[in-house]
């Protein structure tokens, strides 16, 4: 039995490729009932399997009688409707304990475009219960994919890996929070509707925020985005009301010269002398004058202040890999264990069924030469063979347990098989 996994992710394949190979909720559940459905016929030598597609990763994994790929590349090609020539320089392949290790560091987050990101733990999770809901999933992937769950929650909860925010975004509300204290208190402002601006709102809501303005040239947009999440949609008109209240603004549109001008934020400002404003440019080209920075009671950050701020967020994670890699190391070791345990204990049951075959077969024989026997009689004679069978097997199944995390636990179950002729 083998544990197989090939893949492609951000590390060895395009955007392009990617998004080509990759497997909505639809195509995921179709693709496993497929092999559910085809069994040895089409998939020779697979008997599990599960697929974890994301954004940044399309990978496959299986159980199988030998180390051999051809099978699941075969099904990757086929269910996608592309050559294995196009995606098979890019592909990886790992067997085995390398196999189980990978799966592991990716539920942790040490495998992510950003380091530590917890999205993945869920999308690992879905991955399981998709396939255990196809029936293509059995007791080693079931098992593996728990595992790995239990090692990226344990890499969350007992290191660091997760703690520091690890985005443009969530570096700037982060610093927000620092500066203005609750967000849920404060009234907040995104300007912009792309993809950064929403990726700002999700933040601020985590963060607790309950008043958040969507600003955006396009009305529309800014509706869209600010439904979404449950923020209040605002014409780019209403800009200037918008600085008049809010406590912070995050800038992000695409517009190539400043939008907000430090006219603009000083008539607002003397609006509002007492209390101060936060705004945090994350616009490349910026969207703020950097005059702005001058009036009093104004915090300014662009995007040179918050990658600084990013890259000792990602240091402080990146130190932090030590420490989670001690704990995949242990859950790799847990998960061995049982896999082991799984090539020993058939083994130990086919012996014990050979054995007792043979005792009920040799009973009967000696109790037809003895016709004689009352019940009670018989019943003694059972039971000796019973006892005698248990202490003879006592021994070896010992050492078979004890042999089930050994090195060559393989070797020992093969001579076994063959020393009592169980194949």
């Amino acid at each position: 039995m083998a544990i197989l996994c090939i893949g492609v992710s951000h590390h060895t394949g395009s955007v392009v490729l990617r998004e080509r190979l990759a497997f909505d909720d639809e195509g995921q559940n179709a693709a496993l009932a497929e092999f559910r459905r085809g069994g040895e016929d089409r998939f020779p030598g697979v008997h599990e399997l599960a697929i974890l597609s994301t954004c940044n990763r399309v990978e496959i994994y299986g159980v199988a009688s030998n180390e051999d790929f051809t099978v699941l590349e075969s099904f990757l090609e086929k269910t996608r409707g592309i050559s294995s020539s196009t995606f098979s320089p890019s592909l990886y392949r790992y067997s085995g304990e390398e196999a189980v290790r990978h799966l592991f560091s990716v539920a942790a987050g040490l495998d992510s475009l950003i380091l530590g990101e917890p999205q993945i733990l869920g999308q690992v999770s879905r991955a399981l219960e998709t396939a255990q809901s196809q029936g293509a999933s059995g007791k080693v992937l079931t098992r593996l994919f728990q595992s790995a769950v239990h090692a990226g929650k344990r890499a969350r909860n007992e290191t660091s890996i997760a703690q520091n925010p690890a985005t443009i975004s969530s570096i700037a509300v982060h610093l927000i929070a620092e500066i203005v204290g609750n967000v849920a208190e404060r009234q907040l402002a995104v300007l912009g509707a792309g993809e950064m601006a929403e990726l700002a709102v999700q933040a601020l809501m985590k963060r607790g925020a309950t008043r958040i303005y969507v600003v955006n040239r396009t009305f529309q947009r800014a509706q869209g985005l600010a439904k979404k999440w449950g923020g209040l949609p605002a014409a780019f008109a209403h800009l200037p009301k918008v600085l008049e209240v809010a406590d912070a603004v995050i800038a992000s549109t695409g517009a190539r010269l400043p939008v907000i001008c430090k006219g603009m934020v000083e008539e607002a400002m003397n609006i509002r002398p007492d209390r101060p404003l936060v705004i945090m440019d994350i616009a490349v080209p910026r969207n703020v004058d950097l005059q702005v920075a001058e009036i009093p009671g104004v915090t300014l950050y662009d995007m040179d202040a918050l990658w600084d701020c990013l890259e000792d967020s990602l240091a402080q994670r990146a130190r932090e890999v030590p420490h989670v890699m001690r704990v995949i190391e242990e859950e790799r070791v847990e998960f061995m264990k049982f896999l082991n345990e799984m090539e020993v204990l058939p083994l130990i049951a086919e012996l014990r069924r050979q054995a007792e075959q043979i005792r009920l077969r040799e009973l009967e024989r000696t109790l037809r030469r003895l016709p004689d026997l009352e019940p009670a009689e018989k019943e003694h004679v059972a039971a000796l063979t019973k006892s005698i069978v248990k202490k003879i097997l006592h021994a070896p199944t010992a050492w078979l347990r004890s042999q089930a995390n050994a090195p060559d636990v393989a070797a020992f179950t093969s001579l076994t098989r063959q020393m009592f002729d169980l194949d």
